[in-house]
């Protein structure tokens, strides 16, 4: 209930004036009530010659036929009123840096083929669900971090170095999130906007925890600072682990950091345990950066409402004039 009151109070409308047309609904369904008191069977007498030329579905029908009519027109006199609200538009463009956690943990095979085949194949994935003109840059970090592909439109590029990614020793996240922040600095300006820089997002892939380098949660705040979120991506399951000089070495995620990160940027964190559940996390990714929340007219919306309560309406009149077998 407070989600909807909230939503009707985010609604202005370029042509309040318009809305005194509500008035005829309103008629409708005060004229509506007075002739159902008028026509309430009284006396026993009455109910009982009622009961038996009247079906007992009768009334709700009619009740739900005439209650959706007066709603679809409700909804047709707001959109005349041309309503304005919140909704999500395309983004024309933005940069995304995808940053890959290439540690040696990466080759664990709890998630199959190995954390890191895996990885790479939602990453290209990925790139797929971006719109065109976004650029996309790719960083890489184990130890330290290098900036792969620097911020372009060419999605053939970032694929390749996407497939040439190896694993290295150690885990530097924070170094990784400065590389990032780094690599946005090779972005091109907004052409609508000459001096200024596109909307930008990290999005981070990790399933260890700093132990070399720079701390992460400082480089989160940094780029929180800077307007960057992070979209931080827990990836493994908790029983991983990678075998060094015959023995199983445990490398189980470590979400608590990652999750630290994402908050501190002004960003989200996400956990996947499978390719399958890799992919649908990128894809809601996709959905957030590739759209942003506009206030604008949502006539069409309204218009759509009426639509539907006028089918609903027609159909419950069908309903009542039918004479079913």
């Amino acid at each position: 209930m407070m989600n909807v009151l909230l939503a009707i109070q985010l609604i202005h409308f370029m042509r309040p004036g318009r809305l005194w047309w509500l008035l005829v609904p309103a008629a409708v369904v005060i004229g509506y009530l007075a002739l159902s008191v008028r026509t309430t069977p009284r006396g026993p007498v009455t109910r009982i010659n009622l009961r038996a030329v009247l079906p007992k579905d009768k009334a709700w029908k009619r009740h739900l036929a005439v209650g959706c009519s007066v709603a679809s027109i409700a909804s047709l006199v707001v959109a005349f009123a041309q309503p304005q609200d919140y909704r999500e538009v395309p983004r024309d463009r933005a940069t995304i840096v995808l940053t890959i956690d290439v540690s040696r943990s990466m080759i664990a095979t709890d998630v199959e083929p190995s954390r890191l085949d895996a990885a790479q194949s939602a990453a290209k994935s990925f790139l797929s669900d971006l719109p065109d003109r976004f650029n996309v840059a790719l960083v890489q970090f184990a130890a330290s971090a290098q900036l792969v592909v620097p911020p372009t439109t060419d999605r053939a590029v970032v694929s390749t170095a996407i497939d040439n990614l190896e694993v290295k020793p150690s885990t530097a996240i924070g170094e990784g999130i400065y590389s990032s922040l780094d690599a946005l600095k090779l972005a091109p300006d907004d052409p609508k906007h000459p001096g200024t820089k596109p909307p930008a997002a990290i999005v981070l892939l990790s399933d260890g925890a700093t132990n070399v380098g720079r701390p992460s949660l400082g480089a989160a705040q940094d780029s929180g600072r800077q307007g960057v979120p992070i979209y931080s991506i827990a990836y493994g399951t908790p029983g991983g682990y990678v075998m060094e000089d015959g023995q199983r070495q445990p490398v189980p995620v470590n979400h608590h950091e990652l999750a630290a990160v994402a908050k501190a940027s002004g960003g989200e964190k996400f956990s996947a345990e499978s390719l399958g559940q890799l992919k649908d996390v990128y894809r809601s990714i996709a959905r957030s950066v590739g759209y942003e929340k506009v206030y604008a007219e949502v006539t069409d919306r309204f218009v759509g409402y009426a639509l539907l309560l006028a089918v609903l309406a027609g159909l419950g009149v069908i309903s009542l004039a039918a004479r079913w077998p």
